[in-house]
């Protein structure tokens, strides 16, 4: 199952307590991040989050606090024995910005793959560096510059039958290949498909996450179903809505509206204003709007089961 860490919660600037917002999936051993803020290999160590499992890297924007930890993420990386390639996702017509960030990484040990992702539509790929069950949708969003924001959506196997398996008396070597997809024949003949050992009746798994924009109606559709949606909410005080929708973000209450309309499962706030010291503080407030809220804190973890 996906293990899920928020390795920082702060937008505009980290803080001594709070890392700058990022985010780190794990699926069966490996790993894609979302931005890569200051310091980012630093919120990867406290949180226990391996980086050498990191394959792929998502980048909504190219501000400084969404990609200027890159250059000390890619020497850790390298320092840590990678020599695989790392493909770099990010919105269309920013690869030279990375570039330049990169500038400073003499002689990486490993190639960087740039993958261009459209500013003007959704686009959906298979996350093959992390496994061919992974999805990954990217909506671009409404910020002072291009941005994306992300689904990473796990397709589950169907659920083995182990009953049924014995009931046809299939010999326990060939029940992982059933499980995966494979037809197998055995000792005696007969062909073993997997519908006759499998119930496909389990839902995906998805998380979505959300940054550095206004709020608009399609995001509750890119968000729908979420077993887990992390979306930015810089304040909860009402009276910087305006001066929010300026700036192109959102305020931690249309974040809970969005939830609420995506039919999530649960929301975590994330990339607050380094003015707010005390996010927790509106918690009862939100829990009115979506109950299921949580105004987290950096390296906020889960796994999320059945």
């Amino acid at each position: 199952m996906p293990e899920i860490c928020l390795l920082g919660t702060g937008g505009m600037m980290s803080l001594k307590n709070r890392w700058l917002t990022s985010l780190y999936y794990e699926y069966e051993g490996n790993a894609l991040l979302i931005d890569c803020g200051e310091g980012t290999q630093i919120a990867l160590a406290e949180c226990g989050a391996k980086i050498s499992r990191i394959n792929m890297l998502l980048i909504t924007h190219t501000h400084a606090d969404h990609v200027s930890g890159l250059p000390g993420f890619l020497l850790s990386l390298g320092n840590a024995s990678r020599t695989e390639p790392l493909e770099i996702y990010l919105p269309e017509g920013k690869v030279q910005i990375i570039k330049n960030l990169m500038s400073i990484c003499d002689r990486l040990p490993f190639e960087v793959i740039f993958r261009e992702l459209p500013i003007r539509e959704r686009r959906s790929f298979t996350a093959e560096a992390v496994s061919p069950l992974v999805t990954i949708e990217s909506l671009p969003v409404r910020h002072s510059t291009t941005c994306l924001g992300y689904s990473v959506t796990l397709t589950r196997k169907p659920e083995f039958r182990p009953e049924r398996a014995k009931e046809l008396e299939i010999p326990v070597q060939f029940w992982r290949f059933l499980h995966s997809g494979e037809t197998v024949t055995l000792d005696d003949g007969r062909v073993i498909t997997p519908d006759m050992v499998t119930l496909d009746n389990r839902p995906p798994i998805k998380v979505t996450y959300v940054t550095d924009t206004l709020p608009f109606a399609e995001i509750a559709d890119f968000a729908k179903d979420s077993r887990l949606f992390v979306c930015e909410g810089m304040y909860g005080d009402l009276d910087k809505k305006e001066s929010m929708n300026e700036k192109g973000h959102m305020l931690m209450q249309d974040a809970c509206r969005l939830a609420a309309q995506a039919g999530a499962e649960r929301l975590w706030l994330t990339h607050y204003s380094p003015a707010e010291m005390q996010p927790k503080r509106f918690a009862g407030e939100l829990e009115k709007l979506f109950p299921n809220v949580t105004v987290t804190s950096d390296g906020a973890k889960i796994t999320i089961k059945e």
